[in-house]
């Protein structure tokens, strides 16, 4: 197969979607792969690892999209991106399509098959793929929190752990995720006084054991967002609804009553943020403020620590290229309902239910898709 990796062309994104040692042993199970020139380079991984690994060298983006019957990326095409999609090509990445309407009707209008990371399933029914990045996201969350809420970034001026005398900050974490519990860590491991906020009492009860007692494990509800949001210097909003739009937890009204100074750090904001004052931001401007709320939603946050990213997803992501590479993109799709899962576009058809739904288009069952 023509394995693809062009390189990223979102704001400050340094990942790539392969590795020099992953293109190895794409190259050595006998697949063809072309990068285009430089996609690693600002991680350290240059033209020269790549050749030695058995890839070619693109100099181009054109010239990846023409070759390629696989596409492997790290985010969502750009428009232009987009318009380089031919029928019945691939693409592999993360898609995050419920808030983003342009990028679902290019992807249609491709005739192209646009399988998301995001949505991919073990058979646990965790997420195998956004794993990685939740786990970079998480921890980035309260560094980056912790570094708004200095005076000169517009914050509070409050140190995350206190010292001796001075109690720490008080830190809301909502969501007991994969997210939600690497910036719990983190917060914790700081000296912050932490409160996690989550809807199921056995994934409660699950942390509150982990943590042994030292994170505050409350259940979720309106009164208790409230109550907590308001008692804290930094939030940090970790929900997931895998595949659609995140929904909106911190609303304007409470906004305008927290701390003057706090932090809202907006983990959910690839599918549409979960406070109602989130909008994207990028890494070269991470923050803006409402009614004295510092808000940092930076939509590709791991691609602040590239190389440390790249190599996480590399490790998640290479077994199912090579059941897309060695069995062939539909035989792959259809043997493995996980994968299959992951179909968000199938030749010009929604075959994801959450994004249909958010997005109003009709809905194709992946199996359906496929067998037609």
């Amino acid at each position: 197969m023509h394995i693809g990796v062009p390189k990223e062309t979102k704001n400050h994104e340094y990942r790539v979607g392969l590795t020099p040692a992953g293109v190895s042993e794409l190259v050595q199970a006998g697949h063809q792969v072309l990068v285009e020139t430089s996609a690693g380079a600002a991680i350290g991984m240059s033209d020269a690892d790549y050749t030695s690994a058995g890839a070619r060298i693109a100099a181009n983006v054109g010239q990846v999209f023409a070759e390629a019957d696989l596409l492997i990326k790290v985010k969502e095409p750009q428009p232009d991106e987009c318009r380089l999609l031919r029928p019945g090509q691939t693409l592999f990445t993360y898609l995050h399509l419920a808030p983003d309407p342009m990028q679902t009707r290019l992807l249609l209008d491709s005739g192209a098959i646009a399988i998301a990371y995001e949505t991919v399933t073990a058979p646990d029914r965790t997420l195998p793929l956004l794993a990685p990045m939740s786990e970079v996201a998480g921890r980035l969350s309260v560094q980056a929190g912790a570094h708004c809420l200095e005076q000169a970034q517009g914050g509070a001026g409050v140190l995350l752990g206190g010292v001796p005398g001075v109690a720490p900050a008080k830190v809301l974490v909502i969501g007991g995720g994969v997210v939600g519990d690497n910036a719990a860590a983190m917060a914790l491991g700081m000296g912050a006084d932490v409160t996690l906020l989550d809807c199921s009492l056995p994934r409660l009860r699950q942390l509150d054991a982990e943590y042994g007692g030292r994170v505050k494990c409350i259940y979720s509800t309106r009164d208790a967002i409230e109550e907590y949001a308001l008692q804290s210097e930094l939030i940090i909003g970790a929900v997931l609804k895998p595949g659609a739009t995140a929904p909106k937890l911190i609303g304007k009204d409470l906004v305008t009553r927290m701390k003057p100074g706090s932090v809202l750090v907006d983990v959910a904001i690839d599918q549409g943020g979960c406070f109602e004052t989130s909008r994207p931001s990028t890494h070269q401007d991470p923050t803006y403020v409402v009614d004295g709320v510092v808000h940092y939603c930076v939509a590709n946050m791991p691609g602040a620590v590239p190389r440390t990213s790249t190599l996480a997803l590399n490790n998640a992501t290479m077994p199912y290229i090579r059941a897309l590479t060695d069995r062939g993109v539909r035989p792959a799709l259809m043997d493995d309902q996980g994968l299959r899962n992951g179909l968000n576009v199938y030749q010009g058809r929604v075959t994801c239910e959450a994004v249909a739904q958010d997005l109003h288009y009709d809905y194709f069952p992946a199996v359906d898709a496929l067998a037609a």
